[in-house]
């Protein structure tokens, strides 16, 4: 017997598979959506290492990156998340991420996994 809560579930994952098919097709890796707290996609593992500062940001994994996913989710509901890293200007962790509006951005987040700013048209 499936109860409501996996049947919920069951149809979030559909959706998030049907949604990310469309997404890669127009070119964009998916690695995390509010359904999906999978790790980096390998596309995704090659971005990253920005520098600044003297430091070299780098992607996170765990449950650290699923912390700072769930935040950024929260906070930015129906937004995809393209990757997770630590941040080399000032705040501990931040996410690329496009919004629901399909608008990208770069959201920051302090050592307690709350958001201290986004900054628009940053995404990826």
């Amino acid at each position: 017997m499936i109860t409501v809560q996996k049947a919920a579930i069951n149809t979030a994952l559909v959706a998030a598979l049907v949604g990310g098919g469309a997404y890669l097709a127009m070119g964009y890796p998916v690695i995390a959506s509010s359904t999906n707290t999978g790790s980096q996609s390998s596309t995704d593992s090659a971005k990253g290492g920005h520098q600044a500062n003297g430091i070299t940001e780098q992607l996170l994994t765990g449950s650290t990156a699923t912390r700072v996913r769930n935040a950024v989710l929260a906070a930015n509901p129906g937004a995809t998340v393209h990757r997770v890293e630590t941040d080399a200007e000032g705040a501990v962790y931040e996410a690329h991420i496009t919004k629901a509006d399909g608008s990208r951005a770069t959201v920051k987040l302090d050592g307690s996994f709350n958001i201290t700013a986004t900054e628009a048209g940053r995404g990826r």
